[in-house]
């Protein structure tokens, strides 16, 4: 209802009565700006097709009520197309649950913890004390120390249930993964999705579908972790719309920008309280919505004549988020950056005058950084990455139109 005050999203998300260091959380739930679950049931067709503009819209405005969001988030992050009718989507979401209780049994045939409700914290040994070394064993003990350490201020995670079902997805995402596995890292973005999606398969192919997003930043050699190829497009960007302070931060010795891998890597997730994190991801996730994601994502063939006559980048634009409608006017081979890059420039631009005069070592690039932690604004940040990414593709596009000339 307009007029009505907003209400604090904090009550969805309890934190334990014993943490005092957890950063206060800016976000609101705001009548008639917050997509609420009244505006998401009102948003479907009688047989259940999704007005995807109109829902994109609303979270641009206010973000995604709780109560909805990992729902809505299933439809963010191509786990459904938003031309499905109910009985497709019910039909997909019993066919994945059914696979997942395949691959699961699968994986507890190498990792036997996984499906037994426990998870392990420390190395196996051998009767005589000595610790059995294998690569199962060693991934099964840094995840475990992971899952333990993963959102620990929240009381969700006192149910040992629920540690189990986030040691159980990451288990079985990292043995289908092979090329990646499981790295530190992964627990922070799975972990939200169990806590918003009770059913355990549910939320790991929410999961499995984000990770077809990140999972190149996790892809590791001896010599190159696959995040760099991210750093090293912020530092070009930086470079372009903010030369100075890129000189600035090359000159202290961090022009590989280093000290961002932690936000590229987790989304944010340390810079911002839990319920902020989440709000900036659907921002994020809604500004870069493809509705193709689904058919991209999707193995089998469905049939959705609806959705499959609607492919390709010639159907309306309103049905893309803002920033994917701004990636398709340009003309370039180049793959687009994802937004993620602009939000860490806007922030450095933000503190661009802080960092130029305080700065005199990386410890003050880190050390102010880090102060920023509950101190970031998630709307503010996206508006900020948008604008950047404008004057981005406008400086790059005039530098290319000046060499060609």
């Amino acid at each position: 209802m307009r007029g009505a005050p907003s209400e604090p999203a904090d009550s969805y998300y309890e934190v334990r009565p014993d943490s005092t260091d957890v950063p206060a959380t800016r976000f609101r739930i705001k009548p008639g700006k917050t997509l609420s679950v009244r505006k998401w049931l009102a948003a479907f067709s009688s047989d259940g097709q999704l007005d995807i503009g109109k829902t994109l819209n609303r979270i641009h405005r206010g973000g995604i009520h709780p109560a909805i969001r990992g729902e809505v988030w299933e439809f963010l992050l191509g786990c459904y197309h938003p031309m499905s009718t109910f009985d497709e989507r019910k039909q997909i979401r019993q066919n994945r649950r059914a696979q997942y209780v395949r691959l699961k049994n699968e994986c507890s045939k190498m990792f036997p913890v996984v499906g037994s409700g426990k998870y392990i914290t420390a190395p196996v040994i051998t009767e005589d004390g000595q610790p059995i070394r294998n690569p199962v064993v060693d991934l099964e003990t840094n995840l475990g120390l992971d899952v333990k350490r993963t959102d620990r201020t929240l009381l969700f995670y006192d149910k040992p249930e629920n540690l189990s079902k986030l040691w159980d997805i990451l288990s079985v995402y990292a043995w289908i993964d092979i090329d990646v596995g499981y790295c530190q890292g992964m627990s922070d973005l799975c972990s939200p999705m169990i806590i918003l999606l009770e059913n355990e398969a549910d939320a790991f192919w929410c999961f499995e579908r984000l990770m077809r997003r990140l999972r190149g930043n996790f892809q590791c050699t001896e010599t190159f972790v696959g995040v760099q190829t991210q750093l090293s497009n912020l530092a070009t960007v930086t470079q372009v719309i903010d030369p100075k302070l890129h000189q600035h931060l090359e000159t202290l010795g961090g022009g590989n920008y280093l000290f961002a891998f932690r936000m590229l890597m987790v989304l944010f997730r340390r810079e911002f309280s839990f319920c902020d994190s989440l709000y900036l991801w659907e921002m994020m996730w809604a500004l870069e919505y493809d509705p193709d994601l689904f058919s991209l994502y999707e193995e089998l063939e469905l049939n959705m004549e609806k959705a499959e006559g609607s492919k390709g980048k010639s159907k309306p634009t309103r049905k893309y988020g803002k920033y994917e409608r701004e990636n398709m006017k340009i003309k370039s081979v180049d793959a687009p950056l994802p937004i993620s890059v602009f939000l860490v420039a806007s922030v450095l631009k933000d503190k661009s005058s802080v960092l130029l005069h305080q700065a005199r070592g990386l410890d003050d690039v880190v050390k102010i950084l880090n102060d920023m932690t509950g101190n970031l604004d998630a709307k503010k940040a996206c508006i900020g990455a948008l604008k950047l990414h404008k004057k981005y593709v406008k400086a790059k596009t005039h530098r290319n139109s000046k060499s060609m000339g």
